[in-house]
């Protein structure tokens, strides 16, 4: 059996001030430090040893990444960094803060840019946008390593994993939207020698 854990990087300095975040590269909070930390201490519970990591260009996810390895004492592994698993590109809402927005645009209109799944902000991508550049990768890249066997790290964003837990959860575009990823919380599967997933769950 081989396993695939995916987690949402720690909170991040914009999280924190309720910012549409998307491609703009943001720090982690301090709480997001240690949500990392948390990330790494769950999966450590598990046991698991890792042969392969994959990550966004971005730097909230590499630092989750970099602080759960330290805390795996598995900083030695090969790590792929891409932007096929960077977050949704916001557009022209990159940078403003969520509740300025709503004001300025209207509520029904922000939710529908945040919530629905193929309704794009002005200048950026919707979550069928994203699903259409993180899903080829992950399926030629991460898939493929996992069902030869090999266990596999991916830290990234919640809209990038949302995209990856569709299609390994068999979601349709309306359960999707309800889909919500914490930060910093693991999600393990584990997978059978017929290359099917076996077993999912949370590390709380």
């Amino acid at each position: 059996m081989s396993v695939l854990v995916l987690v949402r990087h720690g909170e991040s300095q914009w999280n924190l001030e309720n910012r549409f975040t998307g491609w703009i590269d943001v720090p982690l909070s301090e709480k997001g430090v240690q949500e990392a930390r948390s990330a790494g201490e769950k999966v450590k519970r598990e046991g698991l040893r890792f042969d392969k990591a994959y990550t966004s260009v971005l730097q909230r996810a590499q630092r989750t990444l970099d602080i759960m390895l330290e805390v795996l004492g598995q900083m030695d592994i090969p790590v792929e960094k891409d932007q096929a698993l960077n977050e949704r590109h916001y557009g022209d809402l990159q940078g403003l803060n969520k509740a300025e927005t709503a004001k300025k645009f209207g509520d029904h209109q922000v939710k529908l840019w945040r919530r629905s799944y193929d309704v794009a902000p002005p200048g950026g991508e919707s979550l069928k946008d994203t699903a259409a550049r993180v899903l080829p990768y992950f399926e030629t890249k991460i898939l493929a390593d996992v069902q030869k066997g090999l266990n596999v790290l991916v830290s990234a964003h919640g809209n990038s994993l949302r995209a990856i837990v569709m299609q390994l959860d068999k979601l349709t575009k309306e359960q999707v939207l309800e889909l919500n990823l914490g930060t910093g919380v693991p999600i393990l599967y584990a997978f059978d020698e017929k290359k099917g997933i076996a077993s999912k769950k949370e590390l709380a």
